[in-house]
């Protein structure tokens, strides 16, 4: 009886067993399936995080980069940032910047969020910054997650809208004024005229007397002043009704290397007093031509060389260049190596009124109207300058195929 009870005891521990071993391979296949989802979770959560296209960088409190996204690693061309700082990787620095959103989330432990602009592969790069605190257990930030999203673009068109829609307004305003002016110049120019015609006559009945003569030489330079003045009025009222919309004119097509020389023959006169080679020309043999206005053109180029002029004070180079660019533009620039522009000055070159020049050297109305010329024949027109280091305005047109 002992050897038949040890034996059940045996078959029944082996029962035990084989019930122990069911029990686990099902815990096993649910640890598999559980895997399998996790596994499955993380390659999702994995394909979120490889469709987000702004850098994303996970930070810790003391600057530490911990984890980033691969957009990051071809934003900033950076094959290892683990363990670096953020400020060496984001700003190529050596200490935190002043004005950072990771202090602010970190330290206040809400979300920050700041736009800056700074230097990235040889240019200005404006990014919209998010710093998000990652909380721990008891609510404290342990890490903070950065969001950068490139703007640039974006507010490059912001401005380019806000600027058309300013010219818009200003050309309704610059029509009406304009308009307005006219009416009494015609009348005091064409009084000037008549007064210029009975010149003659007033000679004859003026004495000859040292009195008479004086008094005759007055009126000829009053009658001439006020003629050239009604001029230069009328010139100044012609610049202000470029910005209105024109009326339908015919276009043709214009060659951009014959309009350089030719402005540059309308300042042969004035160039004879400047160094000599101060003017270089880089005139690509241009196989097409653009369509549009050649007086217009002409004006714009005129008033970009005269500028250069001015900043380079016979103690720099300018540069006239033009050439393709892809199958549809023309470029035509205009460079220099004067004294360049402040770049608090450079988003307003373009208003109309807006002038760095002394008093009486000039109204601010010059780059205004090649900006508006340039938008009417479908083109742009844009400004890359540093204080000191010269400018160079770059004139798109299209040209035509």
């Amino acid at each position: 009886m002992e050897k038949e009870k040890s034996l059940e005891d045996l078959i029944g521990l082996n029962y035990t067993r084989l019930g122990f071993f069911g029990e686990v391979q099902v815990k096993i296949k649910e640890l598999q399936e559980s895997n399998l989802k996790l596994e499955q979770a993380t390659q999702q959560m994995q394909a979120i995080l490889g469709g987000i296209t702004d850098v994303m960088a996970v930070i810790s409190k003391d600057f530490r980069v911990l984890s980033v996204n691969d957009v990051l690693l071809e934003v900033f061309n950076h094959a290892h940032p683990q363990g670096a700082y953020c400020y060496e990787i984001f700003r190529d620095r050596h200490q935190p910047c002043l004005k950072c959103p990771l202090v602010c989330a970190r330290d206040n432990n809400r979300v920050c969020r700041e736009l800056v602009i700074f230097p990235l592969n040889g240019e200005n790069r404006q990014f919209e910054i998010t710093a998000s605190p990652l909380r721990d257990a008891k609510g404290q930030p342990s890490s903070i997650l950065i969001l950068k999203r490139d703007v640039t673009l974006e507010k490059e068109y912001q401005a380019k809208y806000y600027q058309a829609e300013k010219m818009a307004t200003i050309g309704l305003l610059a029509a009406g004024v304009g308009h307005e002016i006219n009416n009494p110049l015609t009348a005091i120019s064409g009084f000037a005229e008549g007064l210029e015609r009975r010149l003659p006559k007033l000679k004859k009945r003026l004495g000859q007397t040292e009195a008479d003569q004086q008094l005759l030489e007055d009126f000829e330079e009053y009658v001439e002043t006020i003629r050239k003045e009604c001029e230069r009025c009328r010139d100044i009222v012609v610049n202000l009704l470029t910005f209105s919309p024109r009326e339908r004119v015919e276009l043709s097509p214009v060659n951009l290397n014959n309009l350089v020389i030719e402005v540059l023959k309308l300042l042969r006169h004035g160039l004879k007093e400047r160094p000599q080679g101060l003017i270089r020309l880089k005139l690509e043999a241009l196989e097409a031509d653009v369509k549009g206005v050649g007086a217009e053109l002409k004006q714009v180029i005129l008033n970009l060389v005269l500028n250069a002029l001015d900043a380079v004070a016979n103690q720099g180079e300018i540069t006239i260049q033009t050439h393709t660019a892809g199958d549809h533009w023309l470029i035509l620039a205009v460079e220099d190596t004067g004294c360049g522009i402040s770049p608090e000055n450079l988003d307003k070159l373009f208003e109309p009124f807006f002038t760095t020049k002394p008093v009486g050297q000039g109204i601010g109305i010059g780059l205004s109207t090649c900006y508006n010329i340039i938008r009417q024949h479908g083109g742009e027109i844009a400004v890359k300058s540093k204080k000191g280091k010269g400018a160079r305005f770059e004139v798109k047109l299209p040209q035509i195929r």
